[in-house]
């Protein structure tokens, strides 16, 4: 989970660096007075959320199945302390 979460901002901020870099040299437009730093934002989230549902399908599902995984550990644990208590 830990390595899906640092891809994402890996591609977050790739995108913001390109961004903020075709901003300064003036091939995308400067945002109205000081809201320059929200433009780039803003169009980074919007750029790498697509990006990042394509380029990390694989690692999602893994990260997924690990979530799916503790989740049914959990709930065994769960069911086994109760029929403990059952048994009392």
């Amino acid at each position: 989970m830990l390595r899906y979460t640092l891809l994402r901002l890996g591609i977050f901020a790739g995108c913001f660096l390109a961004l903020w870099g075709l901003v300064s040299v003036g091939v995308l437009p400067r945002g109205l007075g000081d809201s320059n730093l929200l433009w780039v934002l803003v169009l980074a989230i919007v750029i790498s959320a697509p990006l990042s549902f394509v380029l990390l399908r694989k690692v999602r599902d893994e990260a997924s199945a690990e979530v799916v995984a503790k989740i049914e550990r959990t709930k065994g644990r769960l069911d086994a302390n109760r029929s403990q208590e059952d048994a009392l």
